[in-house]
């Protein structure tokens, strides 16, 4: 059931930051982190109208009108629910960036969710339903193309998410080991569009390598889960970040310290930030160790935020 929209009702979403792959469960394993963006939107009484104001990441470099990442997905949400867009009503977006862009953090899955979300719960007079979340997930999943970073940012927590098909979404929301701590590691200065990160990759794998991909894959869940020691072998991978280092050798050199030191470092998502998945007991030194490289890495331990896009 719709509605038509109400000048000066208004909705407001938190969304986390993600990170994705965790070494081998490409394109598939998510986790939500505990960095944030905030999406208000407000109806006003000016047909046709819309603004679009950034605070924080992005502010005076992303386009302030319907091209916004926030604005299509938002539009999208209410020609979904029935209701025309900018029909008979304006729009006032406000977009609160928290989560570093170009990162391998789940910036644009953050977007595509917010605007989502705020569609959805305009659509339903300012309600989002456990339904409303699935249909979220679904169509930031398609929009992204791969559901890792969306769905932990429309779920929080671990997620592991499956296509069947080009506009079906699934996700299983593992329960995350309480001991699992991840550090993330950003490089001051750099930055990586995901497209690029996604062209060096190679066509096809050998078979010995998906071999050993799907049974490290299956072993990151177990050890996120249930057995983080395994965390060091469980974060292998074969498919795409060795091929990658091209385009962050930095980042790689990094990953590859940590891990030499013990810890499962990976690359988050398609990079350059690295992602470390340590316990309580060795998070400081992780931490620690990071620190000590100097100014060129911002070093946090962001926490899990067990719940994803939410009402605030």
């Amino acid at each position: 059931m719709t509605f038509a929209l109400r000048a000066g009702s208004s909705v407001s979403v938190r969304v986390p930051a993600s990170s994705a792959n965790l070494g081998p469960g490409f394109d598939t394993v998510g986790l939500a982190l505990g960095l944030h963006d905030e999406y208000a939107v407000q109806v006003l009484p000016e047909p046709g109208h819309l603004e679009v104001l950034l605070e924080g990441e992005g502010a005076g470099q992303l386009p302030t009108d319907e091209r916004h990442l926030v604005a299509t997905r938002l539009r999208e949400a209410l020609e979904a629910g029935g209701i025309g867009w900018l029909d008979g009503y304006g729009l006032r977006l406000t977009c609160r960036n928290t989560i570093p862009m170009s990162a391998g953090l789940g910036s644009s899955a953050a977007a595509i969710v917010g605007g989502l979300g705020l569609g959805f719960a305009l659509v339903r007079g300012g309600d989002l339903t456990e339904a409303d979340l699935g249909l979220v997930n679904t169509h930031a999943g398609v929009a992204e193309g791969h559901p890792d970073n969306s769905s932990a940012s429309v779920y929080g927590g671990l997620t592991v998410s499956w296509m069947p098909s080009p506009q079906v979404v699934r996700t299983a929301r593992p329960t995350l080991h309480p001991d699992v701590v991840p550090v993330v590691l950003v490089p001051a200065g750099r930055r990586l569009d995901t497209a690029l990160a996604r062209s060096v990759l190679r066509p096809q794998v050998a078979r010995a390598d998906a071999i050993r991909q799907a049974g490290r894959a299956a072993l990151l869940v177990h050890a996120l889960t249930t057995e983080p020691a395994l965390l060091l072998d469980a974060t292998e991978d074969w498919l795409h970040q060795e091929q990658r280092r091209q385009v962050y050798p930095v980042t790689m050199g990094a990953v590859e310290t940590l891990r030499a030191l013990g810890h499962a470092a990976v690359v988050s998502g398609a990079g350059p930030t690295v992602l470390c998945l340590t316990t309580r007991e060795l998070a400081d030194v992780v931490i620690g160790e990071a620190r000590s490289w100097g100014r060129d890495w911002k070093v946090v331990a962001p926490g899990v935020p067990a719940v994803g896009l939410q009402l605030v």
